[in-house]
C-alpha cells in the first residue's frame, strides 16, 4: 500500500454539515446594496435601505431581498467551515497542542512562513488534524528536514 493510501484510510470522517444545512446556505440569496448594480461608485457590500421612497425598504416586487432573521443558520452550525470542522488559527507547532482533531481543524495564519508553514505540517499529520490550507510544496518538507538536520550537526561540531 502507498503511503498516499495509507494517509487516506488513517485519515478521520469530518463531521459534515447536514445536508440541511448545506442546502439552506445555497439557497440564501445574494444580499447586495442598493442601486449598487446602478453606479459603478456604489459597491456591492451590505447596506440597509434608509430613503423614505426606497423600494428596496418598502420591500416592493422586483426589488432585491432585504437581511432577515430567518436566513440564518441554525446557532450549532453557524461559522463551521464546509468540512464541518470549527476553524482553529495556527501560527506554530506548539498551538497544536491546543486542537481537539474531532472538531475542529487548523488553519495557518498567512504571516507564517515556508519553513515553519512545513513543520506546522507535519506536526499535524503527526496528531491527525486536518489542516485546511496544507502547503503546496510536499517535497519542500525533506529540503527543510534536510537543513535542519544540517543546522544540528553544525551546532554539535562547535
Amino acid at each position: 500500500m502507498s503511503s498516499a493510501e495509507e494517509r487516506k484510510s488513517e485519515r478521520k470522517k469530518s463531521p459534515r454539515l447536514p445536508r440541511r444545512v448545506s442546502s439552506n446556505r445555497r439557497k440564501r440569496p445574494k444580499f447586495i446594496r442598493q442601486e449598487s448594480w446602478r453606479y459603478k461608485r456604489v459597491r456591492a457590500a451590505w447596506r440597509k435601505p434608509r430613503g423614505i421612497d426606497s423600494r428596496m425598504r418598502i420591500q416592493r416586487s422586483g426589488s432585491p431581498r432585504l437581511v432577515k432573521v430567518g436566513y440564518g443558520s441554525p446557532k450549532k452550525y453557524r461559522g463551521l467551515h464546509p468540512s464541518g470542522f470549527r476553524e482553529v488559527l495556527v501560527h506554530n507547532p506548539e498551538e497544536l497542542k491546543s486542537i481537539d482533531p474531532e472538531a475542529q481543524a487548523a488553519r495557518i495564519a498567512a504571516t507564517v512562513g515556508k519553513r515553519k508553514r512545513m513543520l506546522i505540517s507535519e506536526a499535524a499529520e503527526e496528531k491527525g488534524i486536518k489542516l485546511l490550507n496544507p502547503p503546496v510544496h510536499r517535497e519542500a518538507l525533506e529540503t527543510v528536514e534536510e537543513e535542519a538536520e544540517a543546522v544540528e550537526e553544525g551546532k554539535e561540531e562547535k
